[in-house]
């Protein structure tokens, strides 16, 4: 049975979407900064909303930690950032989620549910 408790799992796949929301907001400061300079992304709300995004993601990182749930158990749950990152891609930016994608998205899932299973025996 399961050692980390499904509140703490909860919180790192909402971590996961928020990651990745974050990353969507960082491409979308990126491509709507106006000056030509590299600090310059830092002067759209996309950015700051983005940071505010992973601020929440080590929140609720730490929620989880603190309700027992280990690194080696939660992290690879956060791999699902991945999977969140490319719908995004897919519905933001047309970007095509070809068949081979699906198949590492698979991969990442079996490598969650694998990990999680080693650790929960240990």
């Amino acid at each position: 049975m399961w050692r980390t408790s499904w509140v703490a799992v909860s919180c790192v796949l909402v971590a996961a979407l928020l990651g990745a929301i974050g990353q969507y907001l960082f491409k979308a400061g990126a491509t709507r900064s106006v000056v030509d300079h590299w600090w310059s992304f830092l002067l759209t709300p996309w950015v700051w909303v983005g940071m505010g995004c992973y601020i929440l993601v080590m929140i609720l990182f730490t929620q989880a930690f603190r309700l027992g749930g280990t690194v080696t158990v939660l992290y690879p749950i956060y791999a699902s950032t991945f999977i969140w990152a490319a719908i995004f891609a897919m519905v933001f930016y047309g970007q095509p989620i070809r068949p081979v994608h699906v198949v590492g998205m698979l991969l990442l899932v079996l490598g969650m549910y694998l990990m999680g299973v080693g650790n929960a025996s240990s």
